[in-house]
Order: C-alpha cells, then sequence, then structure tokens
C-alpha cells in the first residue's frame, strides 16, 4: 500500500511537471513556426491542458483498466465545474461575455446531450469513440473559424508577450515532456489500480476520486490564477475546453482500444452529476445575463453564491460515491 502511494504521489508531481513542459515545447514549437498566438491557445495548450488525462487514459485502457480511464473522465468534469470553478468563484467573481454564452457553452451542453445518447446502451464502443472524435475535430474546426477572427480575442492575444525559445531547445522540452508524461501515467495508474485491488474498491471509483482530482488539479491551478489577473474568458475557457475534451477524447480512448461494458451506476449517478452540473452552471450563465453588477452589457456575472453551490453539489456527490462504492 505504501509504495502504490507513493507511485500516485509521486505520478502526479511529474505529470503535472511534464505536462507543463510539454506545452512550453509545443507552443515554442508553433511560434517558431509562426503560428499566431490565439491558434496557439486555442489547440496546443487547450489540447496540452488534458495531457495528463489523455495519456492516464489511454495507459488505462492499454492495461486492462478501461472503468478507470472512464472514471477519470467523468470524474474530472464533475471536478472541474465542482472544485475547480467553485474555488475559483469563492476567490474571484466571473464576466462571462456574449461569445463564450453563444459558442462555447451551447457545444459543451449539447455535446453532453449528444454523448449520453452514444452511452445510454450500456457500451462504449469502437464506433461511439470514433464518432465522439469526429465531433471533436468538427468543434475544434468551428471554434478556430470563430475565434480566431474575433476582435477581441486577436487584440488581447496581440498584447500577449511571445516567448518563442530556440527550435532546438523547444524540441527538447517537447519530447522531455512527452517522455515523462507517458512515464508517469503508466505509474499513477499502476499506482491507482494497486490500490484499488487491495482496498477491495472499484476502478471506476478510484478513476472518479484520486485520478480524476488529481489530472484536474492543472486546470485549478490556471483556472483560478486566470480569474485573479481579470481574465474571466480564460477561466471559464479553460473549463468548458478541458470537459469537452474529457467527453469527446478521454472517454472516447478506452473505446477505441476494446468495447467497455458500463457499469449501470455509470449513466445513473456519475454522468447524471456531470450533466446535472453542466446544466446547472449553463444556467447560472444564461440567468444572470444583464445583471448590473456585470458593468458591460450583454455580459453575465457569476459570484461566490454559485461557487458555494457547485462545491456543496460536489460534497454532496462524494457522499452518493461512499454510500454506492
Amino acid at each position: 500500500m505504501l509504495l502504490a502511494t507513493a507511485a500516485i504521489v509521486i505520478g502526479f508531481v511529474i505529470l503535472i511537471w511534464s505536462a507543463d513542459v510539454f506545452i512550453a515545447g509545443a507552443a515554442s514549437i508553433a511560434a517558431n513556426l509562426g503560428m499566431s498566438p490565439i491558434i496557439i491557445g486555442l489547440t496546443i495548450v487547450s489540447i496540452g491542458t488534458s495531457a495528463p488525462e489523455i495519456l492516464v487514459s489511454l495507459t488505462a485502457a492499454l492495461t486492462n483498466a478501461g472503468a478507470l480511464a472512464i472514471g477519470n473522465a467523468l470524474g474530472s468534469n464533475i471536478a472541474n465545474i465542482g472544485l475547480v470553478l467553485g474555488v475559483t468563484l469563492l476567490i474571484a467573481p466571473l464576466h462571462i461575455n456574449p461569445g463564450c454564452m453563444k459558442r462555447e457553452l451551447p457545444t459543451l451542453l449539447l455535446v453532453t446531450l449528444g454523448a449520453s445518447v452514444l452511452l445510454i446502451d450500456g457500451e462504449l464502443s469502437r464506433l461511439d469513440g470514433v464518432v465522439m472524435l469526429a465531433t471533436l475535430a468538427l468543434i475544434m474546426a468551428g471554434i478556430l473559424r470563430g475565434e480566431a477572427t474575433d476582435p477581441e480575442l486577436l487584440l488581447e492575444a496581440a498584447t500577449l508577450p511571445q516567448q518563442t525559445a530556440a527550435l532546438s531547445s523547444a524540441w527538447l522540452k517537447f519530447i522531455i515532456g512527452l517522455l515523462l508524461l507517458v512515464a508517469s501515467s503508466r505509474l499513477l495508474v499502476w499506482g491507482a489500480t494497486d490500490i484499488a485491488e487491495q482496498l477491495g474498491v472499484s476502478q471506476l471509483i478510484i478513476g472518479l476520486t484520486i485520478v480524476a482530482v488529481g489530472t484536474s488539479l492543472p486546470e485549478l491551478a490556471a483556472t483560478a490564477a486566470s480569474a485573479l489577473r481579470g481574465h474571466a474568458d480564460i477561466a471559464v475557457g479553460n473549463v468548458i475546453g478541458s470537459n469537452l475534451f474529457n467527453l469527446l477524447a478521454v472517454m472516447a480512448i478506452p473505446g477505441l482500444i476494446d468495447t467497455q461494458v458500463l457499469d449501470p451506476l455509470v449513466l445513473y449517478r456519475d454522468y447524471l452529476t456531470m450533466a446535472g452540473m453542466t446544466l446547472m452552471l449553463g444556467a447560472a450563465i444564461y440567468l444572470s445575463r444583464g445583471r448590473r453588477k456585470s458593468g458591460t452589457e450583454g455580459h453575465a456575472y457569476i459570484g461566490r453564491a454559485l461557487g458555494l453551490l457547485l462545491l456543496a453539489v460536489y460534497g454532496l456527490y462524494y457522499y452518493w460515491l461512499y454510500r454506492t462504492r
């Protein structure tokens, strides 16, 4: 047990650090190739922040721990809304611009509904995985077309300092980050599955809790930092983007490796909780449009009351896990 716990802790530390190295290297390579900051942010950085979940999901699926991978995807989404956004709102209330309400948030709501249709038969098949990845590709193409020409985002991107490292240094960071991501994810999955076996707890529960919270730590740090610096769009966009990747890429991976038969609780407890929290967030944002506090016409304002509510729901979900483990 001690060795497995140490493997999880060390795996998390290396996983989070190597993800930063990987993103920095990839962004520098893209900058050297002449990509604009806004395109880098919308593609490489957004994908890179989900690299821990993707690598853990792939490693788990390849080692016959598909339930852990599915738990990681759903648990990360629940943690992103309940824990990450809840804590961020307690630190600093957020203003949401109309673009997010017209594009990203409706997309997340539709994807949440669509994924449930694919999973309602109790299986995650290869066809389901292909459909999810194809949907992600279409969404990314749409976002790039819409946001890469958004005047506000282009102006903000133009003011950001471009840190372009030498191409050789960028490739070195990219390769080292990728190798460490793979190694640390294998270490983490081994430790998590070993603890599950010793405690008699299902891999699904471990994925929904320990692994999900651990792989959501980068989102918590990035979102809180963005909110404190006044970049509300980045903070909310990071959560929405991460949840889209988790649903359409992280959860698709185990299905692509082999058909996964889902525990009934995945749909009736975990997916239902994730969908409910997503709808709660969407309703709170749309109902707060035009509030005087937002200070800008068409913007929405979400504050500490919603943060407390999200954290309370997150806590109740853990109690539900304990009662149905």
